[in-house]
């Protein structure tokens, strides 16, 4: 028997950024200005923890991070084979998120936005998986018992975060963030990624 085709899969890139220690450094002080700046930060699934207001672009370390992940950026579009004559691709926003000890993000997905994206500028040991749930709304209904989750029957998948990793995904693909056990703080960077018609 062959092995089965997997139709409608969602893709998950996860990918550890070559010679990220530098200008990760760079946007971890830019963060942590903003943090120091607007200490309220604003309220969107993040349950005890800081979200900053969205990142100003022209700025230098956010141009300096875009430049540094554009690569892997790149290849997921030739993963997807969009066709980039008739589409331009722009990041809409970009935003960090400080969870400290006991701080956690609750479901959410991001609406109006083709790809989402996290990438850790820290992450220390138990700071809290990300976590990514089936989008089809058949298995809600009825999900067969399994012996095992594998990528045929899993409901939910989670990524441990590791400073210098970027996961990119479909903005429709619902995810949360576990609770930080650390007494260290977890550092993201989310954005996300518009397909324009030209």
């Amino acid at each position: 028997m062959q092995n089965p085709n997997l139709f409608f899969s969602t893709p998950v890139w996860v990918s550890e950024i070559d010679n990220y220690k530098e200008t990760n450094e760079e946007i971890y002080n830019y963060i942590k200005e903003l943090n120091k700046i607007d200490q309220s930060g604003v309220k969107k699934s993040n349950v005890l923890g800081w979200h900053s207001n969205v990142f100003n672009m022209n700025d230098k370390e956010p141009k300096n991070f875009i430049n540094l992940i554009s690569p892997y950026i790149n290849q997921m579009l030739i993963d997807m084979d969009w066709d980039l004559s008739k589409q331009s691709t722009k990041i809409s926003s970009m935003w960090s998120i400080i969870n400290k000890g006991g701080a956690s993000n609750s479901k959410h997905h991001h609406g109006n936005s083709s790809i989402s994206a996290a990438y850790y500028v820290r992450a220390p040991e138990n700071s809290g998986n990300i976590v990514f749930y089936d989008p089809r709304p058949a298995p809600i209904y009825f999900h067969p018992l399994s012996k095992k989750p594998n990528n045929l029957n899993a409901m939910v998948n989670s990524i441990t975060p590791k400073e210098g990793v970027l996961v990119l995904f479909p903005s429709y693909l619902e995810h949360s963030v576990d609770k930080n056990l650390s007494d260290e703080e977890r550092i993201v960077i989310s954005f996300n990624i518009n397909l324009i018609l030209n």
